[in-house]
């Protein structure tokens, strides 16, 4: 894994970044190209290019902070109605810098920002068959 990303930089103080939130093992700051205003970054301290990588324990911390993050969005200036979360774990799924980040992201009526797809309406037997391979790839390859 190469270690180097901007994040990196900013954990290590090497960068600037608006802090919103810090502890030992995330860090939570403004986003420098934001979708919405108030939109946040929360990443792990430890660098974990992607889901796998990354220790489920701070994993749940991310989110965890993610939540935190959301009612302070509200409660602030920001004073969103609403608030999505986002976290693209692979080029395909969109991820452009390589260190897990969560984006927290206020949203407000008319603000623009929205996941455009077409959903499907597939027949239950499919989704029986792919639930099923999907569980038998998480018995094969999850502790339990």
């Amino acid at each position: 894994m190469d270690p180097y990303t901007i994040f990196a930089d900013i954990v290590a103080g090497r960068a600037p970044a608006s802090t919103v939130y810090e502890d030992a093992d995330v860090l939570a700051f403004m986003d420098i190209r934001p979708m919405t205003p108030g939109h946040l970054l929360v990443i792990p301290k430890i660098p974990a290019r992607s889901l796998s990588e990354l220790d489920p324990e701070i994993g749940g911390k991310l989110f965890r902070v993610g939540q935190r993050l959301a009612a302070a969005l509200r409660a602030s200036e920001v004073q969103c109605d609403g608030v999505n979360f986002f976290l693209a774990d692979g080029v395909t799924a969109g991820q452009e810098v390589f260190h897990v980040h969560l984006h927290v992201i206020p949203r407000t009526p008319g603000d623009g920002f929205g996941l455009r797809g077409r959903p499907t309406t597939p027949p239950r037997a499919d989704l029986d068959y792919l639930a099923a391979s999907v569980r038998g790839a998480l018995e094969r390859t999850v502790p339990q």
